[in-house]
């Protein structure tokens, strides 16, 4: 058994600290410095890692190796498992011209261009968040707004800046679930805690959206169903984080705000010419004057319909206990680690969830989504393997940052950095969502800044004395307000709306809004880890 020690170098917990802290290090300077492809970046960090764990650590070669191969299949399967089957379901409604009929519904809710932000931006940017991620909710709902009349620049930042209350939860849960299995902690419970804190963005970004879109007016004439629309997500999403699926939390809470967006008199009322004049400065698509068959319209919401139908039943609890005996368990081969006091750790055995875990539930819906559109078999396998091919650099990231989070955590690196950050004391509760917005600023990735930190996140609560799930919940609640200023997310964004090379203009009007909204939810976590706001707590 290798068993993990804290002070490897020198006896020294802080020289320990640092050397620990390189691999991160690295992969930061050459994301945010040297602009290195993520995959790329992902790789070599996974180099330092297994260098650091072998020479400094003590860590056997064999060992180091195997807990890599163990980062990279859980990489694979359950979280890319999940993305390729989400993104595979909406590629197959481009191809089959469903999606534009969603779109075009999407134009005649509302002729209110403030409301038509709500509408794609944040209700169905929450829905693509909940089934793809990755950038996806961006680059697809930056071309809508365009399409509806809006200019690129101010579509682009109007959806970034929405692409934040959903991100925790996105991909079916994929953030919270590797949390949930880098820190060893319960699911349900991570998520219940992220389920109070990304809700409570939830109620102010529909109301930075409608400021963004039209300023002062804007938030004076549509405070009211911008409010209505994030209570109803808000809810819906604390209420299915905690009590239904994490994996169902942005679905519920993004049919729910568009439920109570359109309910709401004010919203369904045409906009004023001189709003329009104000607004939209860009060329609106002639297709949305198109009128589409109410059957096609019914499939063109069908996908997502089979999505929330196959997730609900799958809670059910004797269908939930059917899947879970399908899960299988594994000694992992050249595994043996103990923890610092000598207990082996649970990464030891590999669990391999086949049937229950969420990508599997998901390609159930893409195979039902398929029949309903009439994609024929040969064509959604085709489809499935573009979407593959796609992925490919994501699945590179994803894996090799996967893999090096794995290292760091089983050789102890990531404990010793957390012992050395608990340092900090109460200043901790305050910094943790930092840590995470800096993660995901980086790497475009709630997920990867999930697998990076949140050991690390755990450990330090465990010495300071505050709650783990709650420096666990701030990591990725943090996270997701560094999701607009990434670098990937700002290039996407540029990409899709024809502004290639003016990253930097939209990094200067996304970030204060970025910056603000995290201080907001540190102060938030302050709260929660202190009697003020404590009650908060699960």
């Amino acid at each position: 058994m290798y068993v993990q020690e804290l002070e490897p170098v020198a006896g020294s917990l802080g020289l320990s600290a640092l050397v620990a802290a390189l691999p991160l290090v690295i992969v930061l300077i050459l994301l945010g410095g040297v602009r290195m492809k993520a995959h790329l970046a992902g790789l070599t960090g996974l180099l330092a890692a297994a260098l650091v764990a072998w020479l400094a650590y003590g860590m056997p070669l064999g060992q180091t190796v195997s807990s890599a191969a163990q980062g990279a299949a859980f990489g694979l399967f359950p979280i890319l498992w999940i993305v390729v089957n989400a993104l595979w379901v909406y590629r197959m409604t481009v191809r089959t011209r469903h999606f534009d009929i969603l779109r075009r519904s999407f134009g005649r809710l509302s002729d209110d261009p403030r409301i038509q932000a709500l509408v794609v931006a944040f209700c169905f940017g929450a829905l693509l968040e909940a089934l793809a991620g990755f950038g996806a909710p961006v680059a697809i709902c930056s071309v809508m707004l365009v399409a509806l009349g809006f200019d690129p620049v101010r579509a682009a930042v109007v959806a970034l800046v929405a692409n934040t209350a959903p991100v925790a939860f996105g991909a079916m849960g994929t953030p919270v679930v590797t949390l949930a299995q880098v820190t060893g902690l319960p699911l349900d419970d991570v998520a219940s805690v992220v389920g109070r804190q990304t809700p409570l963005l939830a109620l102010v970004v529909p109301l930075v959206l409608v400021w963004l879109v039209d300023g002062r007016r804007g938030l004076r004439e549509t405070w009211v169903p911008a409010l209505v629309c994030g209570i109803a997500f808000a809810i819906a999403q604390f209420a299915a984080s905690n009590y239904v699926s994490a994996q169902l939390a942005d679905i519920g809470a993004a049919l729910a705000g568009a439920g109570a967006l359109v309910a709401v008199p004010q919203a369904r009322r045409a906009a004023a010419e001189p709003v329009r004049v104000a607004v939209l400065t860009g060329v609106r698509s002639e297709d949305l004057d198109e009128n589409d068959p109410r059957g096609e319209v019914v499939r063109a919401y069908a996908p997502y319909a089979l999505i929330v139908v196959i997730f609900s039943v799958g809670q059910i609890p004797a269908v939930k206990d059917w899947l879970a005996g399908a899960t299988q368990m594994y000694d992992w081969p050249f595994l043996n680690v103990g923890d610092v006091d000598g207990d082996p750790v649970s990464a030891n055995v590999f669990t391999w969830p086949i049937v229950s875990t969420g990508g599997t539930l998901v390609l159930l819906a893409g195979i039902c989504t398929a029949v309903v559109l009439k994609v024929h078999a040969r064509v959604a396998v085709r489809e499935w393997a573009a979407t593959v091919h796609e992925l490919r650099f994501a699945i590179l990231t994803v894996t090799s940052v996967l893999a090096l989070a794995f290292v760091m955590n089983l050789s102890g690196q990531a404990a010793t950095i957390g012992h050395f950050v608990a340092a900090a004391g109460a200043g901790l509760a305050f910094l943790s969502p930092v840590l995470g917005w800096f993660g995901v600023a980086v790497s475009g990735s709630d997920t990867s800044a999930n697998a990076l930190f949140g050991a690390l996140q755990v450990t330090a609560a465990r010495e300071s004395g505050l709650s783990p799930e709650l420096l666990a919940a701030a990591n990725s609640s943090g996270g997701v307000l560094g999701k607009m200023i990434s670098p990937q997310n700002l290039t996407i964004a540029c990409a899709a709306v024809g502004l290639a090379g003016r990253e930097g203009d939209l990094l200067r009007k996304v970030l204060p809004w970025s910056i603000g909204l995290l201080l907001v939810m540190c102060l938030i976590v302050v709260g929660q880890s202190s009697p003020v706001l404590g009650w908060m707590l699960p």
